[in-house]
């Protein structure tokens, strides 16, 4: 073991992983510069300390960076280890852990720390969609080493002393620490959009053990499926009153109630996140218009209208889950797009990635329309022109380009002008749009929605249709990747 053994980094391994099954690699590494003086500073492992354990009996692979070494900061035999932990878990095919307090680049190593950086960033990329890759920050973790984060598929943050940023908050133009802390926790998954879930160091270790225990192992090895003990046609009688709070609705509809919401705290009027379906880990992506807290107690409203955060947060998603031949569901309820100056500058590009992300998706996917599904944005959440595998709709959800009421007041616009009673007109006229043209069951007579089902229902409906395509395979035109 090395000299760290008994430091905080080692005790974080050791309080995730399964009791014993720690084995360190690299214990005897140390730094191999010699300008600055270094030779005569100790520097126990590199300053990282790493290896591999189980996490239920799942292989993993981890490593801690020590602060007491140097700041934790990243050396050439640091990034080594790592590079090498990567390599290893490359070959085994098992989920890589990144424990983070870093205080950046080694400055007594300069180019031989830079590349050791690049060679860190060349694993990650080599690694991503074959491998899960999980980095919680427990200290500090600024310059490229939040790009390092950046680059993992989960990101986890200590609430109190977690630090990250490439940026130091008061290296920013009329910007300090006391003004905004923009390297905190609250910062970076609220408005960042970087940071995945936050909470204590506790918190973060079970956070971990349950990701783990929901993700496949690679991307062609799904370890992940659990013995269902929960009724398969359980029905959710009290469904249909969460069409606001998805994140309800998704709990409710899932085995046992297990739910892991990802990003919760930035743009939440998207929800993206994990339930399990008959054993099955299954991925969601749905719109929110109310938020509840444990009491029952309303927090917070939105307009049902994507937003071009919320578009990239679900993009992200569902490219995750699609590396990882994970099935998506999708719960819509929109009727648009946020119609601001700041949206307006990101919410083409960013519904353009959304789109393409379904479209891309190869994965069995479901849609289930739980309220107003209006317009191109309907088309974006996951339609069955897009690709959707299976698309159901609740009793009375409405589907179309755009609200009845709306397009009555275009269509009839010159009538409703001579009318005497021009209220009682576009009543008359937006009853006669819905039925023909914006209800669900318009919709299933041209084919573009599959049933029409009650919403107690739905948890029984979804897991039929994802067992039925449990075996789906479809393929796309060859190319290297796609460009938007």
């Amino acid at each position: 073991m090395s000299n760290s053994t008994q430091t905080s980094a080692s005790n974080r391994i050791h309080a995730l992983l399964d009791e014993n099954s720690f084995v360190e690699v690299g214990a005897c590494v140390t730094a191999r510069s010699t300008d600055f003086n270094m030779p005569s500073k100790e520097t126990p492992a590199d300053g990282v300390v790493t290896g591999y354990g189980t996490i239920e009996g799942c292989l993993v692979y981890v490593y801690s960076q020590d602060a007491s070494v140097l700041g934790g900061s990243v050396g050439e035999m640091h990034a080594k280890k790592i590079t090498k932990l990567y390599n290893m878990a490359m070959k085994t095919g098992a989920p890589v852990i990144g424990l983070v307090d870093c205080a950046g680049l080694r400055l007594q190593e300069a180019t031989d720390a830079l590349n050791g950086f690049g060679e860190i960033y060349m694993s990650q990329t080599l690694a991503s969609g074959v491998i899960p890759q999980i980095t919680a920050v427990f200290g500090a973790c600024g310059g490229g080493m939040a790009v390092s984060a950046a680059m993992a598929d989960f990101t986890l943050m200590e609430s109190r002393s977690g630090k990250l940023f490439v940026n130091s908050p008061n290296a920013i133009h009329e910007n300090y620490t006391e003004k905004c802390n923009t390297a905190s926790a609250e910062f970076q998954s609220k408005e960042a959009g970087m940071v995945d879930f936050t909470g204590e160091g506790e918190e973060l270790l079970s956070k971990i053990r349950t990701l783990i225990s929901i993700l496949p192992s690679n991307n062609q090895d799904d370890l992940s499926y659990t013995e269902c003990k929960d009724d398969l046609n359980r029905i959710c009688s009290d469904l249909s009153n969460y069409v606001g709070d998805t994140a309800i609705a998704l709990t409710m509809i899932s085995d046992d109630q297990f739910f892991l919401e990802t990003k919760k705290d930035y743009a939440p009027s998207m929800v993206t996140g994990f339930i399990r379906l008959n054993g099955a880990t299954i991925g969601c992506v749905a719109n929110r218009t109310e938020a509840y807290n444990e009491s029952g107690i309303k927090t917070a409203s939105y307009e049902p209208l994507l937003t071009a955060r919320g578009c990239e947060k679900a993009a992200e998603f569902v490219n995750f889950c699609n590396a990882f031949d994970i099935p998506v569901l999708t719960l819509v309820h929109t009727k648009g797009y946020e119609t601001t100056m700041c949206s307006e500058k990101r919410i083409g590009k960013a519904a353009a990635k959304l789109t393409y992300a379904f479209a891309n998706a190869t994965v069995p996917k479901v849609t289930v329309v739980i309220g107003e599904a209006f317009g191109t944005a309907y088309l974006t959440m996951n339609s069955k022109s897009i690709g959707s595998d299976m698309v159901y709709a609740w009793q009375n959800a409405s589907i179309g380009m755009m609200d009845a009421e709306e397009a009555s007041k275009i269509i009839y616009a010159d009538e409703i002008a001579k009318s005497e009673d021009g209220k009682a007109l576009i009543s008359e006229k937006a009853e006669s749009y819905k039925k023909l043209q914006s209800s669900a069951v318009s919709a299933a007579k041209r084919g573009y929605v599959d049933d029409i089902i009650d919403a107690s229902e739905t948890r029984a409906r979804v897991i039929a249709a994802f067992e039925m395509l449990f075996t789906k395979n479809e393929d796309r035109p060859a190319k290297k990747h796609g460009t938007i």
